[in-house]
């Protein structure tokens, strides 16, 4: 379960942002949706199953889900894949002379195996400036280890003594210790890896074919065509099969590299993934099925609706964490909302599950979807750095339109546009 995310550049407080599923006290009106937007933890804990952030283009949206995936990547890999003298992949905020120098920050708190942890660090392009973890065992927040540059403080707990040394400056001591086989290191790398999973809303190449081999390996598979078929578009059912490749065979252009190969030939197999379609007679009678390949015949929000299948029963039937960057692009507004209400309902996600978006679609902005602690905003401020907060800081009526008065500007958070009258005027 995630609790809450940080990035910035911390030494200098102004430039860091905090994002929070922590539930706070609203009124009655937002009481209204406590029986399923959210779940409790323990008796003073409880935390958000859905959250929508908005802004406008360029506002930091989608830095934030990068920043996310960045740490998570470095917490998993910067032990192993990354030699003594390669450069650490961080960006210093370039638009102040406050903080170019300084370190970029990150910090992720969760709840694993019924604990609260609090892990993060501090990195420049050259190596790791500091990290710290640190965990509630009752009732008080307990250390695990520090890390100030080259200085170490290890708990008896943690169980890492001499691991420091074998820590490379680019390198994170988490990331190692699990090499090490420290277990709560290897827990929490394996929170990351299997819990937390950030996508672009974009780009749906990964997923689509993780989809593709959940249907082939039968993994989730009548749950992933029943949330298609569910989301009504037209499709009776699905068929994932390989087929063998040939230059005379395979309708799609190729490669040169690739035809080389055929015509050498080296085989290869392609997997097909078609969409079944009822067919009718004039008389609206059903006589026959209609086979229609799901890349080259449907339409890209089809596509875009199957490759998030797999990765949404996944996520609500394991308990996991999905960010997803841009969901509502290529969906219809009423299928973005029924991917929501998926995580909010108490019957389709009995294991607290937690979805995390970016978007534009204000169709979603209502007070019957969301909570106002739901609802974020990123905003750049007059220097060029992101300001992110959350709707529950206004003073709203219970009769507001949060669509409405996010449009008129009352939340901040929406482009500028300025007169494009002089766009088409002409000179003599």
């Amino acid at each position: 379960m995630l609790i809450e995310f940080s990035v910035g550049n911390y030494r200098s407080f102004k430039e860091k942002v905090t994002f929070s599923m922590v539930a706070t006290t609203l009124s009655a009106k937002d009481k209204k949706l406590d029986r399923t937007n959210l779940f409790d933890v323990d008796e003073d804990l409880k935390l958000l199953k859905s959250a929508a952030i908005y802004g406008a283009n360029a506002s930091g949206k989608s830095n934030l889900a990068k920043a996310l995936g960045f740490m998570k990547w470095f917490a998993i890999n910067s032990s192993k894949e990354t030699q003594s003298t390669e450069k650490i992949n961080v960006e210093h905020f370039r638009l102040s002379t406050e903080t170019e120098s300084e370190p970029s920050f990150f910090e992720i708190v969760f709840v694993l195996d019924g604990q609260q942890y609090r892990y993060g660090f501090e990195a420049n392009r050259d190596r790791v400036v500091s990290e710290w973890l640190f965990y509630v065992p009752k009732v008080r927040e307990t250390k695990l280890f520090e890390r100030e540059n080259n200085r170490f403080s290890i708990s008896k707990t943690y169980k890492a003594d001499g691991i420091q040394q074998r820590t490379r400056d680019n390198a994170l001591f988490l990331s190692v210790s699990a090499q090490f086989n420290v277990k709560i290191a290897e827990k929490i790398l394996e929170w990351l890896t299997s819990k937390l999973q950030i996508i672009s809303g974009l780009n749906d190449k990964l997923y689509f074919e993780y989809t593709v081999k959940c249907l082939m390996e039968n993994q989730n598979k009548h749950e992933i065509i029943e949330l298609i078929k569910k989301l009504d578009l037209g499709i009776g059912e699905i068929e994932v099969g390989q087929t063998e490749i040939t230059v005379d065979s395979f309708p799609m252009k190729f490669p040169d590299e690739l035809k080389e190969l055929l015509l050498k030939g080296v085989k290869g197999k392609a997997t097909a993934v078609n969409t079944i379609h009822k067919k009718f007679d004039s008389e609206d009678n059903y006589i026959s099925t209609e086979l229609f390949n799901l890349n080259q015949e449907e339409s890209k929000g089809t596509q875009k609706v199957f490759a998030l299948a797999g990765p949404l029963v996944d996520v609500l039937k394991n308990g996991k964490i999905l960010v997803v960057d841009e969901l509502d692009a290529r969906l219809h507004p009423l299928i973005s909302i029924a991917i929501i209400q998926l995580f909010n309902s108490n019957e389709s996600n009995p294991k607290q599950a937690q979805l995390i978006f970016m978007t534009h679609d204000t169709n979603l902005l209502s007070n019957k979807i969301f909570r106002r602690d739901q609802i974020w905003f990123t905003e750049k401020n007059r220097y060029g750095a992101t300001d992110l907060y959350s709707l529950a800081e206004y003073k709203v009526r219970n009769d507001a339109s949060f669509e409405s008065d996010y449009i008129k500007g009352k939340y901040g958070a929406v482009p500028y546009v300025g007169n494009l009258d002089s766009l088409t005027e002409t000179h003599v």
